[in-house]
């Protein structure tokens, strides 16, 4: 190959390496990072190739960080209640796999850098209770910003409690919830998330002065990743190096991405400030993306190509909430 060729291929290389966005956080996403480029027999970069199955996994990790707020039990503030609260979250991601070398802030391209760590987010929420479309109804909306980064998502949720209020029997409360979380802030992935709960929780009365409600449930997440145009090589000009042209992709979108949560966690009233404490665990990902026309899995492909199926490959993921709230 001319050693010309060659040159201009490892540059290519070290600008795609260090693509980052404009003033980008370690948090922000570099999708360029998840693509391979291919070069036809004499060497020149021809096609970039996403790689899908890093990205389905990538998703899915980050869908649960960005992922509809729990904390809370399963009783409304009720019919005239009102709720103000801020709440602080660590969610255990896996940044020592290598789809999260698509981290600005990752010292090493090919991932694995480092081992695994949390990711911090904070959110405000307000919540009302109301009376239609039925009794003991509540709704929330709300925001959170994952710190570090400049992604934030808009958070909505509609609660029902099937069951509350018997406060001084040994009768639970329960309620069923439907949320949904939007993620912006990025111009290179669009990601929703859908979530379902169901919740039980107890209150009880201590010493007259505040009211101790322990709650568990269980979540499902629906994680719905969408790929912008993707330039492999934002900061090579294409009227300088034409080919360059040709290494804009974008990952085909996959199927729906599915998680489940498990969580537990308490409220401590007094009054009307109360405090929130929360852990959930996620378990690891196996939703497969069914791509038609091909039955190959895409960890036993050698060549770039997005024509495969892609497995989910997240791991357990460990998340720690709490929150502080005024109700009025």
């Amino acid at each position: 190959m001319p050693r010309a060729r060659l040159s201009a291929l490892a540059a290519l290389a070290l600008v795609a390496a260090r693509a980052q966005p404009a003033r980008a956080g370690d948090n922000d996403l570099v999708l360029a990072r998840l693509a391979d480029v291919v070069v036809d027999d004499s060497g020149a970069p021809v096609d970039a190739v996403g790689a899908n199955q890093d990205f389905r996994s990538l998703a899915s990790e980050l869908g649960v960080v960005m992922a509809p707020r729990l904390a809370g039990p399963a009783d409304t503030p009720g019919l005239a209640g009102f709720q103000f609260s801020a709440d602080l979250a660590w969610t255990r991601v896996h940044t020592d796999r290598s789809y999260w070398r698509a981290l600005a802030g990752s010292r090493d391209p090919a991932g694995r850098d480092h081992g695994g760590s949390f990711m911090n987010t904070v959110g405000l929420f307000a919540r009302k209770g109301i009376w239609l479309p039925a009794p003991s109804f509540e709704l929330g909306l709300g925001a959170v910003h994952l710190v570090d980064s400049q992604l934030w998502a808009a958070q909505g949720y509609a609660k029902l409690a099937v069951l509350e209020g018997f406060h001084y029997l040994a009768v639970p409360s329960i309620a069923l919830r439907a949320g949904l979380s939007r993620m912006m802030g990025s111009s290179e992935l669009e990601l929703t998330v859908l979530s379902l709960d169901a919740t039980v929780s107890k209150s009880i009365g201590v010493a007259g002065i505040a009211r101790v409600s322990p709650y568990a449930g269980w979540n499902a997440l629906v994680i719905v990743p969408r790929s912008q145009v993707i330039d492999k090589t934002p900061q090579t000009d294409p009227r300088v190096q034409p080919l360059d042209a040709s290494l804009d992709f974008v990952f085909p979108d996959q199927d729906n991405i599915l998680r489940n949560r498990l969580f537990a966690g308490v409220v401590v009233k007094h009054y009307i400030v109360s405090l929130s404490l929360e852990a959930a665990l996620a378990l690891r990902g196996s939703s497969k993306d069914d791509r038609s026309g091909t039955d190959v899995a895409c960890g036993q492909v050698e060549e770039p190509t997005a024509q495969c199926d892609s497995r989910d490959r997240a791991g357990q993921q460990v998340g720690l909430t709490a929150a502080l709230a005024l109700a009025f």
